[in-house]
């Protein structure tokens, strides 16, 4: 090997180490797997200079590929589009986890040109390796077209699939993480968010809304007479009961309204962004999806069951987060002293809430 090679070589070793000692730093720092990534993917691009590349993902639920990172030309082009395992060569090599290195996709059966027509790109030539964690494809590294004339070397194919297992220690990790914070802060029976989210959420939306100037709501739901379906038909079913009332705040409510069970038969929904008013025909709509609502059908049952709706605004009726949530439970105990299954406002008379 001449001496200018042998120097090529060493500087190459040292790059390398240098990007795993950065990327290993990054592992045992942070579980931000959005950091972790991007520190991942700018070594990619560093020591292999694709002249695109992109972090897909596996969607386990749809068995599909989705771009978590997409970088150069028409990237932005292709960042919504999806790819059935098996598809194109990033699918192929989602779907039989092994790494694959094409010279010329055009020659390759497994190429899929429809990414290219969209982005208006030439894709010449693929490198493209698994992420694999204990005997799963997480997702897949792909770099396109190599700064060289000779595009991609084993040399290349050894770096990125080291760098892989580096992008997959992370994502199990980062996902581990999530289903342990998710432990804490979702409530068993319905799915939904339980209490020590919504009191941690609130104070973060409270903050916000203050900053900003910002309207903030909150809705207290309580069920009325849930002990008669507990009494009737079962702790069982009840629990399922419930399960089905955070299905129906779920389908009701926005994305960015956040549904939590705060106990027993009662809900809460934080409602960021939202005035008095606003708030009340959410309130409303909800009180009218669930009187609408056969429940138990799966069961052999047509249950219907009504709730009590209190309604809270920041900062009209309460200044702190404390007072908001008492204020909206104050509410709602108001309309379960009035008859029941009806929404109330703080700032309502009694005759205004029945008149509602």
């Amino acid at each position: 090997m001449e001496a200018k090679d042998l120097l090529r070589e060493l500087k190459r070793t040292v790059d390398e180490l240098a990007a795993f000692n950065e990327i290993g730093k990054t592992l045992t720092s942070t579980l931000d797997i959005r950091e972790v990534m991007r520190i991942i993917m700018q070594k990619v691009s560093e020591l292999l200079k694709p002249q695109n590349w992109s972090l897909l993902l596996v969607d386990e639920k749809k068995n599909e590929l989705y771009f978590e990172i997409a970088v150069g030309e028409g990237a932005e082009k292709i960042k919504g589009l999806r790819i059935q395992l098996g598809e194109g060569i990033a699918g192929w090599v989602a779907r039989e986890g092994v790494p694959v290195t094409v010279t010329d996709v055009r020659q390759d059966p497994r190429f899929s040109a429809r990414f290219d027509e969209v982005a208006h790109f030439n894709t010449r030539a693929v490198l493209a390796v698994p992420l694999r964690c204990k005997g799963r494809t997480l997702g897949v590294i792909e770099v396109i077209n190599g700064f060289s004339a000779q595009d991609f070397s084993e040399d290349d194919v050894r770096t990125l699939a080291s760098i892989a297992d580096y992008a997959a220690i992370a994502l199990e990790n980062a996902r581990n993480f999530q289903r342990i914070e998710e432990l804490t802060v979702v409530d068993d029976h319905t799915g939904l968010f339980n209490s020590r989210y919504l009191y941690r959420q609130l104070e973060v939306e409270t903050v916000r809304a203050r900053r900003f100037g910002h309207p903030l709501s909150i809705v207290f739901l309580d069920l009325d007479h849930f002990k008669t379906v507990n009494d009737t038909y079962g702790h069982q079913l009840g629990s399922q009961l419930l399960r089905e009332v955070g299905s129906v705040l779920l389908s009701t409510l926005r994305a960015i309204d956040v549904a939590t069970r705060y106990g027993g038969d009662e809900f809460v929904v934080l409602l960021p962004e939202t005035d008095r008013a606003q708030a009340k025909l959410a309130a409303e709509r909800l009180r009218q999806a669930m009187g609408e609502r056969y429940f138990l059908k799966d069961h052999g049952l047509a249950v219907r069951i009504t709730a009590s709706f209190g309604v809270a605004t920041f900062p009209d009726d309460a200044s702190s987060a404390d007072e908001l949530m008492r204020k909206a439970d104050m509410a709602m105990y108001q309309v379960k002293e009035s008859g029941r299954d009806g929404v109330r406002l703080v700032s309502e008379s009694r005759s205004e809430a029945a008149q509602a």
